[in-house]
């Protein structure tokens, strides 16, 4: 199981120099985005309701203006000796109930027959913009300078028949406008500003929401840490594929292409798939449900033996996926195989120091007692027994690496004071290829390892263990008897399990194991038999093959 938390991932130990950070780089582009969009925003409304009072008011004038200029009471009003007498008085309510600051009409001569300042009836219109509702019969809306001040006035015509015989001007002063205008402005821009006050509070917020799903890292930090992660990953001799909660890849290196699907699979086509989909067998499912570590499982995809440990991943006490990582069990039982060949002649090289220590013990107790012939006598024996042996190997086995095994081996058992006895028949010439050389010197290292523990609680005289090799044939064979107790036969089935042993102890079950394996690599086979010593006999079979290299 992988368990990360919120601390294990803020541990910084790469600080960026720069000095406004991640947080404070959002808050200000986001405001400064937020600003100038509520700048942009304000403006143009600004000049919209400005620009739609206008046009409202002025149509409203022009609407005025044309109610006027169509009453018939006000064209009859023309004929008489005093129109003013007439028109003020049905100007003046009209002018009330529309809220305009005035409606003034006048003549062709830009006399005026009515206005809101009585004194100013009977005096000419100012502002000089009559001429096109006189002259042209235009209805329009204008900006000009009147009695009463700036303003914004509609013109309409007025006919009696088809002829022009006066205009009327109904308008609103522009200070009054623009305080209309500017009490719509005002409550525009505040509501503006609050908006992008709570704008860049929410910027504020989401800058610390997202520093906070960063865990804390600036950008600098990500990229390097990103980099880092891949150049491990990639890097890695093991292979490694992980799976989110819902058991889709998130992961795979270049290690596991390998091991898994061979270098032709595109892993960007892998990335996002369901696991079942692309690796049917896997036992990352499996690791999400139960949420339980499996260690060193032994699959086969495609030409690759591996390795697999699986394992889910908790961040803060949540389930957040599953990882796999892929060990090639070849190159693990290359190197169990050199450290099993390096104990073998380290075993060698200590039962030699032993043996040859009690010797020379031996001797200095026989030249301190003046028995210069005995010391020679028990050379010679000494040396003939060496002698013997080696000439023993040689003459029977080829291949130098068995010789030197078998060598090691009967000197382990003779300090161990057991016999090691060598079937004169035995010979093995065939040249070996290496995986028959391999499996043969695992064999007999386990073997004879197995029997001598086998042995050791016998009788000295009982202690035998025999050994046969022989290459006459198709195929090579070993047989290695012993006189222990035997192999129970409960135990039988499960004899040459991974994991099974019945010595006691941690650490144990693996020679048998492995033997067989690179027996079966070799393409034979290993089986027990009844022994003619009355223990354990192990039959070794191989195919000969002869390595023409």
């Amino acid at each position: 199981m992988i368990q990360f938390h919120k601390a294990d991932i803020q541990k910084r130990p790469f600080q960026p120099t720069k000095a406004v950070n991640l947080k404070m780089k959002m808050i200000g582009l986001i405001g400064f985005l937020i600003l100038a969009i509520v700048l942009v925003i304000g403006i143009f409304l600004d000049y919209f309701i400005t620009d739609t009072l206008e046009t409202q008011l002025g149509e409203q004038a022009l609407s005025v203006a044309e109610s006027v200029a169509l009453n018939p009471d006000i064209a009859l009003a023309f004929e008489t000796a005093d129109p003013a007498a007439i028109i003020q008085p049905l100007v003046s309510p009209i002018q009330q109930s529309t809220h305009a600051e005035f409606i003034v009409v006048g003549n062709t001569d830009e006399i005026r027959y009515s206005h809101p300042n009585p004194e100013q009836i009977g005096k000419r219109m100012v502002g000089e913009d009559n001429e096109r509702a006189l002259f042209h019969g235009d209805s329009y809306v204008s900006k000009a300078t009147g009695s009463l001040g700036n303003s914004l006035r509609a013109k309409v015509p007025i006919y009696s028949g088809n002829d022009i015989i006066g205009v009327v001007s109904v308008g609103f002063l522009a200070n009054d406008i623009q305080t209309l205008i500017g009490g719509y402005n005002h409550e525009l821009w505040l509501m503006l500003v609050i908006i992008g006050a709570a704008a860049i509070v929410m910027a504020i917020a989401i800058a610390t929401y997202i520093k906070r799903k960063l865990h804390g890292l600036e950008p600098e930090e990500i990229s390097r840490l990103l980099f880092q992660k891949e150049t491990i990953l990639q890097s890695t001799h093991e292979g490694i594929i992980a799976v989110d909660d819902t058991g889709r890849i998130t992961l795979l290196n270049q290690m596991a292409q390998q091991l898994l699907f061979g270098n032709g699979q595109d892993v960007d086509k892998l990335i996002g798939r369901p696991i079942r989909e692309v690796l049917p067998t896997s036992d990352l499912p499996d690791i999400l449900k139960s949420r339980r570590s499996h260690f060193d499982q032994e699959e086969v995809y495609g030409s690759y033996a591996v390795y697999v440990n699986s394992g889910p991943i908790y961040y803060e006490d949540t389930l957040v996926g599953a990882v796999s990582t892929f060990r090639n069990k070849t190159e693990i039982d290359r190197l169990t195989k050199e450290l099993s060949h390096v104990k073998q002649y380290a075993n060698a090289l200590r039962a030699q120091t032993h043996e040859f220590s009690n010797k020379l013990y031996t001797i200095s107790g026989l030249v301190h007692l003046n028995k210069r012939q005995e010391v020679l006598d028990f050379i010679r024996l000494e040396h003939n027994i060496q002698q013997e042996w080696i000439q023993q190997v040689i003459d029977k086995v080829a291949d130098p690496l068995i010789s030197g095994i078998l060598i090691g081996k009967l000197n382990q058992a003779s300090e161990q004071q057991v016999q090691l006895v060598i079937d004169p028949a035995s010979r093995l010439k065939t040249t070996l290829a290496e995986p028959q050389s391999r499996a043969l010197l695992t064999a007999i290292g386990n073997l004879i390892d197995n029997a001598l523990d086998a042995v050791k609680d016998c009788a000295p005289d009982k202690k035998q263990i025999a050994l046969y090799f022989t290459d006459v044939g198709d195929d090579i064979l070993l047989e290695i008897d012993d006189s222990g107790p035997g192999i129970p036969s409960g135990q039988a089935p499960v004899l040459f399990d991974k994991g099974f042993s019945s010595k006691p102890g941690s650490d144990r079950g693996y020679g048998l194991s492995t033997t067989r394996h690179l027996i079966a690599l070799a393409g034979g086979e290993l089986h027990t038999e009844e022994s003619e010593l009355g223990g354990a006999c192990f039959v070794v079979s191989l195919p000969k093959k002869e390595n023409n290299l």
